[in-house]
């Protein structure tokens, strides 16, 4: 493979990723805004949006994970030229999704009672509690706009959704700033406030994305897929057996990551706003380097319909190549800029403390994040999502948690104990995923 062809791959992947980044970044900066304007109201407030965002944010992207099942059937699709496969999938997409945001939604009201019995400081339930219930009815929308994202990605088109994530995250920035402070005569709600926000920046997320496919003419082929009624069981099954593992994968990891948030809540209050921080911004590069794990999904299950074995795996690590070299940047950032990052958060000198050490650790997992993200992509535009999955969970839960577990309270090593395991966690499973991917598309040679 020449150095001009590889050049041509990255082009072509950059210009099909670098949307999807930045809507993934948009998607993150909801979080962010709210954790940074928060922070502005001390620590209790900060490790609140901490306590709440562990339920939530594991559930949403489990929801997030089963609408992903969409996009490399679509792909595929697209690449033998067949819009009536395309058609049955958004149809059955659009079905899925709204269920599993209903049923998301009914869980997570379910759940949040629990955060009582979780043996978290009391002041920072009580403000978790109401916020974490205002977000999770954002469920349902972020669920219809995942439908059409995910569909409008699989043909690769991914600049429309680039744009109303940006717009609608302007929105929640602005209404934030409205309803945390009490500005325009609105009364201060505090956390609440952003709850509130995030949920509004939310609906119009969704309307303004159902509709930019129903109208736009590029899709008028497609509007058939809008219809309810006449569905085939044959198609749920193929499309929850891609989905459902995928979500998963996302409950395994960031499950982990949650389960992490609960046991640092055994420490401190200031060791809970440290980690909301330092995972606040660590999910920045994660959920942007998501953006070339589905340009990979689109990119490989493309070239799966072809039946193009060479270009698969020629565009698989050309894109494995720029996540590497994207997350190395992010790792650069993180460990120079581990004090100033926390102060724009909080002006706490314990948190800022606490932060600092976990960004540099943070630093060392860039990588091993960025490869296990880009493999998951690259393996469900494979249709591979099974064993995967099961990878994740050895990874995280049985190894990652414990490990981290003995580190903070055996050891005596605290909240960077718990980090630690979480870096040895994203480590193996990296390693291993990528193991897989090249070694089943080797195999396809031989086919």
């Amino acid at each position: 493979m020449s150095k001009q062809n590889y050049r041509e791959h990255f082009n072509r992947n950059f210009h099909l990723a670098y949307p999807v980044m930045l809507s993934q970044l948009g998607h993150m900066l909801v979080s962010v805004a709210d954790s940074v304007m928060v922070g502005q109201l001390g620590a209790t407030p900060l490790a609140g949006a901490s306590l709440g965002n562990v339920i939530f944010h594991i559930l949403l992207l489990f929801g997030i994970g089963v609408s992903y099942a969409i996009t490399p059937l679509v792909a595929t699709a697209d690449g033998e030229n067949d819009s009536a496969k395309s058609i049955d999938y958004l149809k059955h997409a659009i079905a899925i999704n709204l269920i599993t945001g209903i049923a998301l939604l009914t869980i997570v009201l379910f759940l949040a009672p629990l955060l009582k019995v979780m043996n978290q400081p009391s002041d920072v339930v009580d403000l978790a509690i109401p916020y974490l219930n205002t977000i999770t009815f954002s469920l349902i929308p972020l669920m219809i706009f995942q439908t059409f994202r995910q569909f409008t990605e699989g043909m690769s088109d991914t600049k429309m959704a680039m744009v109303i994530v940006i717009i609608s995250n302007l929105v929640n920035v602005i209404l934030n700033y409205i309803l945390i402070y009490g500005k325009l005569g609105f009364d201060a709600y505090g956390l609440l406030g952003a709850g509130y926000a995030s949920f509004i920046a939310r609906v119009i997320l969704a309307i303004w994305m159902a509709y930019y496919v129903y109208s736009d003419k590029r899709y008028a082929v497609f509007r058939k897929g809008f219809s309810f009624g006449n569905y085939n069981k044959m198609i749920f099954k193929k499309m929850l057996g891609l989905g459902l593992p995928a979500g998963f994968q996302f409950i395994f990891e960031v499950g982990a990551f949650g389960c992490a948030v609960i046991m640092i809540g055994w420490i401190s209050t200031e060791a809970l706003a440290a980690h909301q921080i330092a995972i606040n911004l660590a999910a920045i590069s994660y959920m942007m380097a998501s953006g070339l794990s589905s340009a990979a999904a689109v990119r490989v299950g493309n070239q799966l319909g072809r039946k193009d074995i060479h270009t698969l795996r020629t565009a698989g690590f050309t894109l494995y190549g720029m996540v590497i070299i994207f997350m190395s940047v992010c790792a650069t950032v993180f460990i120079l800029g581990r004090y100033f990052l926390p102060s724009l958060y909080i002006d706490n000198v314990a948190v800022v403390e606490i932060a600092s050490s976990l960004l540099i650790i943070a630093g060392f997992f860039q990588i091993s994040d960025g490869i296990q993200v880009l493999s998951l992509g690259a393996l469900r535009g494979l249709t591979d999502v099974k064993v995967p999955t099961i990878m994740t969970f050895i990874a995280y839960w049985v190894l990652a948690l414990p490990i981290g577990y003995i580190f903070a309270f055996k050891l005596g090593m605290g909240v960077e104990g718990i980090w630690y395991g979480l870096l040895i966690g994203l480590s193996i499973v990296a390693i291993t995923l990528f193991w897989r991917f090249n070694h089943l598309t080797n195999k396809m040679f031989d086919a």
